[in-house]
């Protein structure tokens, strides 16, 4: 299955970026690459089912390519492929809740949990960076978004 979104992976564990043309996932995506994650694929995401996991790639086309507006397309080199672990829609400050309830999202069977990010947000990296260690088992998580996580170790 392939998606219009972004990808990008820390510590082995994905975000996909979705929003609307224009949203800011390549602006995102970009940001979160100068923070030290892995750029999985920008503009289209394949999607696949492996061992009850979803894995997130670039497809061969655009494999480690990335549009910079205002630069152009660059290649950041080769992407790997990375396992799912989070949804990340892209939303207006204005339209996030200060403290949601979790949701989840089934993508090809598997539930993956959903957060909402103001891409323009200057914590918005630290923010997906923040959830990726609560799923990681790295940090704790107490209410909101993603529910009532424990830190330890990683599922």
């Amino acid at each position: 299955m392939q998606v219009h979104a972004s990808c990008c992976a820390w510590s082995g564990l994905a975000v996909l970026l979705r929003g609307t043309p224009g949203s800011g996932k390549s602006d995102l995506a970009l940001r979160l690459v100068d923070a030290g994650f892995q750029l999985v694929a920008d503009d289209r995401v394949d999607l696949a089912v492996e061992h009850g996991a979803v894995t997130a790639s670039a497809p061969p086309a655009l494999a480690g390519l990335i549009e910079v507006r205002g630069l152009g397309i660059l290649d950041l080199g080769t992407p790997g492929a990375a396992r799912l672990g989070l949804l990340a829609d892209l939303t207006p400050a204005a339209a996030i809740e200060r403290m949601p309830e979790p949701a989840t999202e089934e993508v090809l069977g598997v539930a993956l949990p959903v957060i909402r990010i103001d891409p323009a947000a200057a914590s918005a990296v630290a923010r997906v960076r923040a959830a990726l260690a609560v799923l990681q088992g790295r940090a704790a998580s107490r209410c909101g978004a993603l529910g009532d996580h424990a830190a330890g170790p990683a599922p």
